[in-house]
């Protein structure tokens, strides 16, 4: 074993708990077990930390060792996106060429066994899909302005290209800002609840009125799994976390403004 490898044994990730078949292998890192400093290691900056995010104002250098560390848990380097809160899917079949440019996609799917898809966040929503019947599988990057574009609903059509079918796919919701603490205007409201036919009272309701007025608090988790139900996935995990609320665990952005980001990946093993 390797010394990389022996670090990566170190990095504290989650396994999505989640209902899919063995040839679906997912985790997600938190802010432990690596070498960034400052802003961008542990709670207090007293230890390092393991930041993945390459234009956050870290020390490239030692974001290239967290991503060493992290891809010694993987099989292929994996595919990491330029994210820009869009709704482009990108549809991968080879692992990413050494050098070659980040693509400008908020949502990456895949049906090719070892392709690993990546999405960074540190407050928005890390969507996970996977039909593990047709051994397809997909990841969004939900913050706000993505899930109301139909980030989510983009990511399901592309997976459905690949033979995906919605009965069959199941989400996992990682971790992002919590409701408590995720506080928008009345834009991000009108938003989600303006549907075609008037008020859109199902989405209206994910919104609690804040203390300051003209502000409320946007429950992004109640918000994707609504729309991952009306685009026919009725199961839906995790969503128990909050980035901002528990510092030791994760970045957060809207907590910090300068911070690491932490990454979701996704993959599917080859057929036995």
């Amino acid at each position: 074993m390797s010394s990389t490898e022996r670090q990566a044994l170190t990095i504290a990730t989650i396994v999505p708990d989640w209902e899919v078949g063995p040839r679906v292998q997912a985790l997600i890192t938190t802010r432990e077990g690596g070498v960034s400093c400052g802003a961008f290691g542990t709670l207090g900056g007293g230890d390092r930390g393991l930041n993945l995010g390459a234009n956050c104002g870290d020390d490239p250098a030692m974001v290239q060792i967290n991503r060493a560390r992290v891809r010694a848990l993987l099989p292929s380097d994996p595919l990491w996106l330029h994210q820009v809160h869009g709704t482009t899917v990108q549809y991968c079949i080879a692992p990413p060429l050494p050098g070659s440019p980040e693509i400008a996609a908020d949502a990456a799917v895949t049906d090719v066994p070892g392709v690993v898809l990546a999405m960074l966040t540190a407050d928005c929503l890390p969507v996970l899909l996977a039909d593990s019947e047709q051994a397809v599988v997909g990841i969004a990057h939900a913050g706000w302005r993505g899930l109301a574009g139909g980030v989510i609903e983009q990511t399901l059509a592309a997976m459905g290209q690949r033979g995906a079918r919605s009965g069959n796919i199941v989400a996992y919701l990682g971790p992002a800002i919590g409701p408590g603490a995720f506080e928008v205007g009345a834009d991000v409201v009108a938003a989600f609840a303006a549907g075609a036919t008037g008020t859109d009272q199902d989405a209206k309701a994910c919104f609690m009125t804040a203390l300051v007025p003209g502000k409320w608090y946007a429950d992004l988790y109640a918000l994707a799994r609504l729309r991952l139900a009306r685009a026919g996935v009725s199961e839906a995990s995790g969503g128990t976390s909050c980035t901002h609320g528990e510092p030791a665990q994760f970045f957060s952005y809207r907590r910090d403004t300068t911070t690491g980001r932490m990454g979701s990946f996704i993959w599917i093993l080859p057929a036995s």
